[in-house]
């Protein structure tokens, strides 16, 4: 593991002039990233491109082998190919390269030996020089796919950069699941299927009690005359009433609420509602519009989301 940490942190001795112009030269294209490898580094290739595609750089797969055999029809002029091979002179690859050069494309050569036939022959480098393999016989591919990964994952990351691509963005290629809810879901689309249970400072604690019971959030929000919010009542509240107070029958809420109490405004991400709740230890939040309560948002929500 030490030795592949050193070997990625090593690579970025590499990361210059070359780097930059590659970068330039896929924001420049009028086409597509097409990544091709054989053997790991097809796996490797298949990796880099679903990064680059959601994070906005269009890119294709291609098999090396599969590409003499007819898939080399999916490579336009207009596009930038990466070849990703280790020791850059596999029979697969000196067949492939000078049958991508013919199609007009740009060749990348993202290679741990420069000099070998790939590293020679290609357009632009991507430096992926290894000191050697994890395994004690050097041979299986450890090292130095894990260099080629994060040499992909610094392109792709480059191109991010460049593009000014946003979480936003980010969110419309990743529609569904978890992570796509956690970067556009927002709380307008959870609290309005919620009861809303609120209550002014003068009520007395019994009424309020049967708000908290009736709406089933564990908690009410506390407002004043004017309709301002000044306060919350919750579970946590009522259990600390209860061991300062031996009876409330004439208490009133505005005594033993919580003032002040945390809220998210309307729009806010729901993710940005888990983080608070987690950061302050409670269960429920207020949905805050201009100092008035538009709902609550509790924790069961961001759960049955599928974002917790």
């Amino acid at each position: 593991m030490l030795q592949e940490a050193r070997a990625i942190e090593k690579i970025t001795e590499f990361i210059g002039e070359e780097f930059e112009t590659i970068v330039e030269l896929i924001l420049a294209m009028k086409g597509r990233v097409v990544v091709t490898g054989v053997g790991k580094s097809a796996i490797v290739a298949n990796k880099i491109v679903a990064t680059m595609n959601s994070t906005g750089t269009p890119a294709l797969f291609m098999h090396a082998a599969d590409a003499i055999h007819g898939d080399l029809g999916m490579i336009q002029p207009d596009d930038v190919v990466i070849c990703i091979s280790k020791s850059g002179n596999t029979e697969e690859i000196k067949v492939l390269v000078p049958l991508i050069k013919r199609t007009g494309a740009k060749l990348i050569g993202l290679v741990s030996n420069v000099n070998s036939f790939l590293g020679k022959r290609s357009e632009y480098i991507l430096n992926a020089t290894i000191d050697g393999e994890a395994d004690p016989n050097n041979l299986a591919p450890t090292t130095s796919t894990t260099v080629h990964l994060a040499l992909g994952d610094a392109l792709a990351v480059s191109l991010l950069q460049a593009k000014g691509f946003t979480s936003e963005d980010f969110a419309r290629y990743h529609p569904g699941g978890s992570l796509g809810k956690q970067l556009y879901l927002t709380v307008d689309d959870i609290y309005p299927k919620n009861e809303l249970p609120i209550v002014r400072e003068s009520d007395l604690v019994k009424s309020t009690i049967l708000v908290i019971s009736k709406k089933r959030l564990g908690a009410a929000a506390v407002v004043n005359d004017a309709g301002h919010l000044t306060g919350i009542f919750t579970d946590g509240d009522l259990r600390r009433m209860l061991e300062k107070h031996s009876t409330f029958d004439n208490l009133t809420v505005g005594e033993v609420m919580t003032k002040s109490p945390k809220t998210i405004k309307k729009g806010e991400y729901a993710i940005r509602a888990l983080n608070v709740m987690r950061e302050f230890d409670i269960n429920q939040l207020i949905v805050e519009d201009d100092g008035q309560v538009a709902g609550f948002i509790h924790i069961s929500d961001l759960i049955n989301e599928g974002i917790v």
